[in-house]
């Protein structure tokens, strides 16, 4: 029998051939039948086989490299089609007073989110130059994948702020909702993280650390920001007081947020004295490394009322928001007070990377806690709400807080967790760990007239992974619900248990399409070194966390 084609753990045997024979030593035959080969076993698993054809076959070398490279430029290509589609439509509508305001926001948040997508693609086009070889893509391969993952999360919040628009105009919003450009970006991005996660599996190679103590893949900015040691350690770190009496610099937050230096190089710390603070904030990405600490969360407030009944995108309605990479929050309560008829109404938007929250309370009621994209840690939390509360396209975790489930609009089951991993090989999900999970006074009460659920399946591969819990009697045996709709998304969704006691953690009952209870080697990938990989960031933070499980469990 003739020997197989080469398997995807052969790309050492396959640059060895190159390094030992040589291209100029090839004739035509050579040149195509090893580029070939290359082709062939980083398609072979993908979602898209044709496209990853077209895309990776005009690809004449055998290098790894070459092949996620032009993979990148496609997709930026496609981005940029898409970014100058909604321009135009946006120009379009700007000149007909009669258009709906709906689609003109979701149009405005797309491009936003677009520009954010460009800029990821950016960021990895740096990380791909800066590689000269295979080993040291695998070592960065969590910052691409983790890059790429943010795309797919701008794409999908495109597509969710067409689909939750009221129209008039069925036919617009069909075109608007199925615009090839969004669906080429969501495809090209799907193809991205599986041929940098094909590499990645397929290289035995460990992630190294460098002379310097730093893991291999950390960037320029990265081992700036450890350098800089825990907050308040360094000199270019700048305080600023906010007080509502007028004893601080700015009687306001916004204020505080808009004072951020130009091109400041540490940290930007916001000093919040008690308070109610009725404003909507926002951190742009151009403002990274704030770090604001308030008198406690049962003193300082910041509140808004902002909510889908009014008329307003869900991703609009945050009381406040932030995009900006290494924000951090510690003492502070952020609330939505729309209550559960309005709908979705957001309490704390979360989008930039190596974001977290400490000693933090967030109220709302539907979709109170926006975890974006990116990575994102909380600890010592409590979070409240009732459908879908936690929800997002990010790598959330969740240690040592409250989880607790409020009373719904009615006819509505609560539901904890709704996560939007759309693709196999994005490095999303939202893992609680070690966590309480209750029900407020007035839900235990009507605890039979209302259904509640850890998790329900947002998008294709939706994750929810629970560890080490205590859960309350208030969750249905059942655990967990499907998608509404059209999709129910069960098929590859992946909700699973480890560890966790209580009356409400018992798994006979749950539904036979989650995942259910997983073993500890299964786990630990989601615990937190693994999962968001927060040795490398949360320890200048100053907050304490679990690196691995809490209690021994076999």
């Amino acid at each position: 029998m003739k020997t197989k084609t080469l398997l995807v753990s052969s790309f050492f045997l396959i640059l060895i051939i190159n390094i030992t024979f040589g291209i100029v030593h090839s004739d035509n035959f050579n040149e195509f039948r090893i580029p070939n080969k290359v082709v062939k076993s980083l398609c072979k698993d993908t979602d898209d086989h044709k496209l990853c054809h077209d895309v990776l076959y005009p690809v004449k070398t055998s290098n790894p490299i070459d092949y996620i490279d032009v993979v990148v430029k496609n997709l930026m290509e496609s981005v940029e089609n898409a970014f100058n589609d909604m321009s135009n439509k946006l120009s379009s509508m700007e000149n007909n007073e009669s258009n709906n305001l709906g689609i003109k926001m979701a149009l405005e948040d797309c491009k936003d989110m677009l520009q954010f997508a460009i800029n990821e693609l950016k960021a990895s086009k740096v990380i791909i130059t800066e590689s000269s070889s295979i080993r040291s893509i695998h070592n960065r391969s969590v910052e691409l994948k983790n890059l790429f993952g943010a795309v797919i999360a701008y794409q999908q919040s495109c597509l969710d702020g067409f689909s939750d628009t009221k129209s008039d105009n069925n036919k617009a919003m069909l075109h608007l909702q199925t615009d090839n450009y969004l669906d080429n970006v969501g495809k090209l991005t799907g193809l991205a993280l599986d041929v940098v996660s094909e590499i990645s599996h397929s290289t035995n190679v460990k992630s190294l650390v460098d002379n310097e103590g730093y893991p291999t893949w950390f960037s320029v900015d990265d081992r700036k920001l450890m350098a800089m040691g825990p907050i308040g350690a360094t000199d270019n770190d700048v305080l600023v007081t906010v007080a509502k009496d007028g004893s601080g610099q700015y009687k306001t937050i916004v204020d505080a947020i808009n004072a951020y230096p130009n091109n400041h190089q540490g940290r930007y710390i916001i000093y919040t004295k008690s308070g109610v603070y009725d404003e909507y904030i926002f951190v742009d990405k151009d403002k990274p490394n704030v770090f604001m600490f308030g008198d406690g969360p049962t003193k300082t407030i910041i509140t808004g009322s902002k909510s889908f009944l009014q008329g307003i995108k869900t991703m609009r309605t945050a009381t406040f928001s932030t995009v900006a990479e290494g924000f951090v929050a510690r003492g502070i309560a952020f609330e939505n007070t729309a209550g559960p008829r309005g709908h979705q109404a957001v309490a704390v938007r979360v989008q930039g990377d190596r974001s977290a929250f400490y000693d933090c309370i967030f109220r709302g009621y539907q979709d109170t806690l926006y975890v974006h994209a990116h990575r994102q840690y909380y600890r010592n939390c409590e979070i409240s709400g009732t459908v879908d509360f936690i929800f997002g396209y990010s790598s959330t975790l969740i240690q040592d807080s409250k989880i607790i489930l409020r009373m719904p609009y009615p006819h509505q089951n609560n539901t904890i967790v709704a996560d939007g991993t759309e693709q196999k090989n994005m490095p999303t999900g939202i893992v609680v760990q070690n966590c309480v999970i209750l029900a407020e006074a007035e839900l235990l009460r009507n605890k039979l007239k209302v259904k509640s659920y850890l998790a329900r399946p947002w998008k294709e591969y939706s994750r929810a992974v629970f560890i080490e819990n205590v859960i309350g009697d208030v969750i249905q045996p059942e655990g967990y619900i499907p998608w509404t709709g059209e999709y129910p998304n069960i098929e590859n969704s992946y909700m699973a248990e480890f560890g966790n006691s209580g009356e409400g953690a018992g798994v006979e009952r749950r539904v036979d399409w989650a995942k259910g209870l997983i073993s500890k080697e299964e786990a630990f990938q989601f615990t937190a070194a693994q999962f968001i990989q927060a040795n490398t960031w949360l320890p200048i933070t100053g907050i304490p966390f679990y690196n691995g499980f809490i209690r021994e469990i076999n």
